[in-house]
Parts: C-alpha cells; structure tokens; sequence
C-alpha cells in the first residue's frame, strides 16, 4: 500500500498546488471550499459544457482543493497503521492507550514534526511577503504570528480566511487538531459506532452553522469539525477495509466522478462530496497502470516540502504572469514549486527529527 499511498499524495498535492495557484486567476471559476455558493458549481458547469479554451485552469480553481481530503484520508490511514498493530474487530468498544502511546509525547512528537516542516517555508515567505508589500505589520502582527507558530491560528481567530498568511496554512492547524482528536478519542475507542457518531455530529454542526450565516460555517470547516470526514474514513479503511475486484474500482470511479460533479449542487450534496473524492482517488489509484505509479509516486515523497514550498513559488511568480503569459506561468510556478521542495529536503537532511 506504501507506493499507493505516495500515489495519494502525489495527486492530492498537484490538486492543491494548482488549485492555489489558479484560483488567483481573476477569470477563474472559484471554488467551494469554506463556504457555499450555489452560483459557483453552475459557472464551472457552463464552463466545462461549453468547452472552455481554460477549462485547465477553471478545473484545478473549483476542484484542486479537494487535495485536501485524500490527504487527510492518507494522514488517518497511516495513524492506525503507526499505532495500532494488531488488528481491531468492529464490535470492540473502550480500549487502552497502549503503553509507549501516550498523549502528551504523542502530541508533542506531531507538534514538533510539523513545526519543523513549517517553519523553514513560513520565515521565508514572511520575508519575501514584507519586501512586496507595504502592509505586512497588519497580516503579521505578533499575535498572528505565535498564532500561526503554535498551529491555533485557525482556531483561536473567529474570521481565519482573513488573517492566515500564506493561506494554505491553515492545514497545519488542522492536522494538530486531528492528531488530538485521533489520540484522545480514536485511537482509545476504536468501535465504527463512534467514528459514525462524530462524522454524524460534525455533518449536522455544518448544517446548522449555514443557518446561522457563513462566518460560522467558515469556521467550522477551517477546524477539525469540517476535517472529520475524510479523516476518520483513513481510520476505518486501515482498520477494516478490504480489496475489490478490478471492476469493483471502476464501477467505484464512475460513481464518485458523477457525485463529485453533481453533488455540489447543492449544500447537503456538497458536505458530501470529499467522501467520494477520496473513494474516487482511492479507486483511481488502484486501476492506474504501473507506468503511472512511479512519477505519482515519486510526487508523493515530495508532497509535503511543495506543501509548505508552493505558497512562496507563488508570491514570487504569480504577479509576473497573471495578466500575460499565464500558461507559462503555471508551468514556471510548477517548476519552481518543485525545485523549493527539493531543496527544502535537503536542508531538513540536517535538523533531527523528534523523537517518538
């Protein structure tokens, strides 16, 4: 499962990579991603039916951010596999945190595992982000930036779409919060039931914030509340799930192609959707050729340098190619993003990992 997994990674990062990028583009189709717009899923409808001459870039700017949720299936799958290694029967119920796994070192270890991924990208983006603009003292106040340091940012500010730079940093908040989640809640009842009951819970906390306006709902999905899903689906397919016959993964392709398609059509449909984006990626990557697996793979061992590297490729070139150029821009962006991953892996050769 290792090369598939990198497989997982690789496509969820390209997703997100170029979803931050195009979705700068002032012409593009926006997404969905912390709000609801029933006009957006019709614009990019029009917009694929119609054959648009930059359907690339409306692709990637309405759906690229669904990367999101085949790496938090990813990051969940891998958590059992790490920490439970005997097998778990579905009707179990309360069980001990084995010794050796215990919460606070558990979260400490994943706390300085991203923090030293996260600090290399987020110095230097500060840096080139003050030489380019003029009003950095406001986005970078010291609160924001302990904030942002310490991984709460999303959660201790009421409006995080406003004030976490660079924006996909956001994730790093929500992985800490889904790692406590994890030791705290699943990794000690490991029964479906209660991976049900919280995908349940935090489906109907996002119904119910979307009456109360779209500040709550941006909230709740720039936390744990909206990350559950994909996740605890990780958590239940390491645990319990199975394999398929080939033409099980195809008919499972062409199902969640059409509900990803069709199923932001509406709100509740929408809430939905990761789920089958993951069980797409999923299916997808089973059926894909060896021919592919090798490339998608090798993007996978990558993905988390690009991660915290494209954000900066982005503040650099983007401006330059925006309102020209713009396919050689994606493509300058892409290589850039790639060659700044490498070399942070480099560096991170020489800074010691946590220990566990």
């Amino acid at each position: 499962m290792d090369i598939r997994n990198n497989c997982l990674r690789g496509i969820a990062i390209l997703g997100i990579m170029l979803h931050n990028y195009c979705h700068w583009l002032g012409f593009a189709v926006k997404e969905n991603e912390y709000t609801f717009d029933a006009a957006r899923p019709m614009q990019f409808w029009e917009k694929l039916t119609s054959l648009d001459s930059d359907i690339f870039i409306h692709f990637f700017s309405f759906l690229g951010h669904y990367g999101v949720p085949i790496f938090l299936f990813v990051s969940g799958y891998g958590l059992v596999k790490k920490y439970e290694q005997t097998a778990v029967p579905a009707s179990s119920a309360a069980l001990p945190i084995p010794p050796g796994v215990q919460i606070l070192p558990f979260m400490r270890y994943h706390f300085l595992k991203l923090f030293r991924l996260m600090v290399f990208g987020y110095v230097a983006f500060v840096a080139v982000y003050f030489l380019r603009n003029d009003d950095g003292g406001v986005v970078y106040s010291l609160d924001r930036v302990l904030a942002q340091l310490g991984m709460v940012v999303n959660f201790v500010y009421h409006y995080p779409d406003k004030i976490i730079k660079p924006g996909p940093y956001w994730y790093f908040g929500l992985m800490l919060q889904l790692y406590a989640l994890y030791i705290i809640l699943y990794h000690r009842r490991r029964s479906w039931k209660t991976i049900a009951a919280t995908v349940v819970a935090c489906w109907a906390l996002q119904w119910g914030a979307s009456e109360l306006g779209d500040a709550k709902l941006n909230y709740l999905r720039y936390n744990f509340f909206g990350a559950v899903m994909p996740f605890a689906m990780g958590i239940a397919y390491a645990r319990w799930g199975r394999e398929l016959p080939r033409m099980g993964y195809v008919a499972l392709t062409l199902v969640s192609a059409a509900m990803v398609l069709f199923g932001g059509f509406w709100f509740h449909g929408w809430l939905w959707v990761p789920a089958f984006v993951v069980i797409g990626a999923v299916s997808t990557v089973r059926l894909l050729p060896s021919l592919w697996l090798n490339p998608l793979s090798w993007v996978g061992t990558l993905s988390a340098a690009i991660f915290v590297m494209h954000p900066l490729a982005r503040e650099i070139i983007i401006g330059h190619y925006r309102r020209g150029d713009i396919y050689s821009g994606i493509a300058v962006f892409v290589f850039t993003s790639f060659a700044m991953a490498l070399l942070l892996n480099y560096l991170l050769k020489y800074i010691p990992k946590p220990k566990n």
